[in-house]
């Protein structure tokens, strides 16, 4: 039995959350002893696995502000994993491993105590950043250099896609060093043993017994270019007849956290592009659903629309393609990994809502075609995406570092 801590910023619902929440999970399953750190944790905003408190965690430094005066959200982020790092020091029975992630700047802080550190690195910090005039790079380029240097302290380096390791070698110049590509996997366990409630139970309102449900899913922040499926959906308009319009929802479902400036603006804007598009009563914006509400969403819906540009990875599709729906994506990032054109879904080289509502209204007039496309999509999970693989991979990771 190995002692592993999962060291993470803030233990909500995302897609990097949902990653390390699964390793943590695998490795418990392994015989393994985990828990997490954690510099902020809300019980109301968090996944079962660690809402059913099977793992442990511990919130650490969450009375470091966040940001100061609305600007240094890297800055503090950096100041709130440091002190975690440090605390492990002084924990009674310190990990054998730590497994961290988002921020590496707490690395060589971690191996003044821990024997060994994994690093997965969802994407480069500063290619996520957006760009700025002259004493945003000022600020910047500390933080840019020493997310580089720092990561290369780490004992195992792993990336989420083919996508993210060539992004990673772009950025990181500095490093020799060709990262392991470890896949977001499905706990499809859950999928599988989880209640699908009633779709108007999970949206408190009844719909048309025919609706055409089209689902997005996705945090309520500005780079998802969520505004493209409200687009989208009012486009569909040209492509329909008036009555099947009449019947054709948008679901559109995510990560939202009210202490983020960010979220709560964005929910606004979408909010008002739907009204400017005159579709406010066929959008339906669900905030941080619970898991149990997204097994009924994926499970009701008719096909998954998929906006970000250049996503590292995306764990959302392939939660889709499990439950047999078909995806419509942008061809760029790990959607072309997930998914596959013509086989799994639909995958679209312009950002244009034009072309967008033409590969949906394909998929919404011919049943057969979705539903041929669902079953290849969950037997390409099966096979390359499987909870199996992905907790094997990690435990010989764990059983190599430690020999």
């Amino acid at each position: 039995m190995v002692r592993i801590t999962f060291l993470h910023p803030d233990l909500g619902i995302g897609g990097a959350e949902r990653l390390v929440v699964d390793a943590a999970v695998a490795l418990k399953k392994q015989g393994h002893e985990v828990n997490f750190i954690t510099s902020f944790y809300d019980p109301e905003r968090c996944f079962s696995e660690i809402k059913d408190e099977t793992i442990p965690v511990h919130v650490v430094g969450d009375w470091i502000p966040r940001h100061i005066l609305g600007r240094f959200f890297a800055l503090c982020a950096y100041i709130r994993m440091i002190y975690a790092a440090c605390w492990i020091y002084f924990m009674e029975h310190r990990p054998h491993v730590v497994f961290c992630d988002l921020v590496s700047v707490c690395i060589p802080f971690l191996r003044l105590s821990v024997p060994k550190v994994i690093y997965y690195c969802h994407h480069p910090d500063q290619v996520l950043t957006a760009p700025g005039g002259h004493l945003k790079s000022l600020y910047r380029t500390p933080l840019n250099y020493l997310e580089e240097i720092t990561t290369g302290q780490a004992d195992k380096i792993f990336v989420n896609s083919i996508y993210t390791s060539k992004v990673f070698k772009k950025t990181f110049t500095r490093l020799s060093i060709t990262p392991e590509i470890l896949y977001p996997s499905l706990h499809t366990h859950f999928f599988d043993s989880s209640y699908a409630a009633p779709l108007e139970k999970t949206l408190d309102m009844k719909l048309p017994d025919d609706s055409i449900i089209l689902l997005s899913i996705n945090r309520y922040e500005r780079k998802k270019n969520l505004g493209l499926a409200i687009e989208t959906l009012a486009e569909l308009r040209h492509y329909m007849t008036e009555e099947q319009f009449n019947r054709t929802f948008l679901i559109m479902a995510g990560g939202y956290d009210k202490r983020v400036e960010e979220n709560v603006e964005h929910h606004l804007e979408l909010v008002g592009l739907a009204s400017e598009l005159g579709v406010t009563n066929k959008v339906i914006f669900l905030r941080s659903p619970s898991d149990s509400d997204k097994v009924s969403l994926l499970k009701h819906c008719h096909l998954l629309i998929y906006t970000p540009p250049n996503e590292h990875f995306g764990i959302v599709p392939l939660e889709a393609m499990y439950f047999e729906k078909p995806v419509v994506a942008h061809n760029s990032g790990g959607p072309m990994e997930t998914v596959v054109n013509d086989v799994t879904g639909f995958l679209v080289n312009e950002l244009s809502a034009e072309i967008f509502a033409q590969k949906i209204v394909v998929l919404i007039r011919d049943k057969e075609m979705r539903s041929i496309l669902g079953r290849k999509g969950k037997a390409r999970v099966i096979k390359t995406f499987s909870f199996d693989a992905f907790s094997d991979q990690l435990n010989k990771t764990i059983d190599s570092l430690l020999i």
